[in-house]
């Protein structure tokens, strides 16, 4: 009886013990988020590190977002070029293909994203390349694509674009600068099942030689591109 007392208040003990440590742990993950969130207001009250044509990479939080990673090996799935609005206020922008091709206030684009995480990368030589008249072509190209649709395929195409695509397409025809290195479907690691999952609702049970071979550029590509550099 004894014995049985003790295992019963031992197990309340364990029981309290375990229900502290998930509650510490909980207040642990919510103060981090807070902290990180606290800090990206920081940043965009003072934006003075941002330049028009800076690329800005985030974790998505679409459906897509996991097989992208996996297959890439990457912790960004996704991507947008940084423009100011046309009143010229400091007021950010990105321009991004969603659903569709659109701009998206800066502060939006990073609510949306995994914990608020961003990166921004920018040309390695902006000071000198990107001028106010490069920018402003750069921002007519990008208007030719809004309203476009995505493209879930990731077709090497202008019908629709995805984000990636349209980034690297901006800076290759205004610039004559590839940013990150065109790929194939088939150089990704499509071995994951959240990959073949994602592919076969995509494609179908048999994936082309055709689709496996043409071209594609990821948001990891433009990543590690050389003529990027850090900026936040």
């Amino acid at each position: 009886m004894i014995f049985s007392k003790n295992i019963y208040f031992l197990s309340l003990f364990f029981l309290f013990l375990s229900c502290d440590s998930k509650k510490l742990q909980t207040e642990i993950i919510t103060n981090n988020l807070k902290e990180k969130l606290d800090l990206k207001k920081e940043i965009l009250k003072d934006s003075s590190f941002i330049k028009e044509g800076d690329i800005i990479f985030q974790t998505s939080l679409s459906s897509q977002s996991k097989a992208i990673q996996l297959a890439t090996k990457s912790k960004y799935s996704h991507v947008g070029i940084i423009f100011k609005t046309d009143d010229n206020k400091n007021n950010f922008i990105v321009l991004e293909a969603v659903q569709p091709v659109k701009f998206t206030p800066l502060e939006d684009w990073i609510k949306r994203g995994k914990d608020s995480h961003f990166v921004i990368k920018r040309l390695k030589n902006a000071d000198e390349v990107l001028t106010n008249e490069v920018i402003q072509k750069m921002k007519n190209r990008g208007n030719n694509w809004i309203g476009k649709n995505y493209d879930l395929y990731f077709e090497w195409s202008d019908e629709k674009i995805y984000c990636s695509e349209l980034v690297w397409k901006i800076y290759k025809e205004v610039l004559g600068i590839e940013v990150g290195k065109l790929e194939k479907l088939s150089n990704f690691d499509l071995s994951n099942k959240i990959v073949k999952d994602k592919m076969k609702e995509r494609y179908g049970n048999k994936i082309s030689s055709e689709k496996l071979n043409e071209n594609v550029i990821s948001p990891a590509s433009i990543f590690k591109s050389n003529e990027l550099v850090f900026v936040k």
